[in-house]
């Protein structure tokens, strides 16, 4: 399992399919890097799963690994699939809901 790294001075190499974690009607989270600049998290959600509406406090991406789901930013929804790539600026509402079990990056910058 990824290790939370407060300040990573070395190479890390992660199998994120190894890493993959699904709870069951639930979403997990794991912490694969901070670093003063960005914070980088896997996230796991089971199908039918939903991130309700909210905003974020930093600009963030999310790069979709496996799964499909409507990604929604602002009024605007986006089928979301492996490859998929969204950059949200600092205070965007946005949303998401998964249709099949679905694994993405997010990447916080600050």
């Amino acid at each position: 399992m990824a290790k939370k790294v407060a300040r990573l001075t070395k190479a890390v190499a992660v199998d994120l399919e190894a890493e993959a974690e699904f709870a069951a009607g639930g979403i997990v989270s794991k912490t694969l890097l901070v670093q003063p600049g960005a914070n980088v998290s896997l996230f796991c959600m089971a199908a039918g799963q939903a991130m309700t509406e909210h905003t974020a406090s930093w600009p963030a991406a999310i790069h979709v690994l496996k799964g499909s789901g409507v990604v929604r930013l602002g009024r605007k929804s986006h089928q979301a699939r492996p490859g998929s790539w969204f950059y949200m600026p600092k205070g965007l509402v946005h949303a998401l809901r998964v249709d099949e079990d679905f694994v993405f990056l997010l990447t916080l910058f600050r």
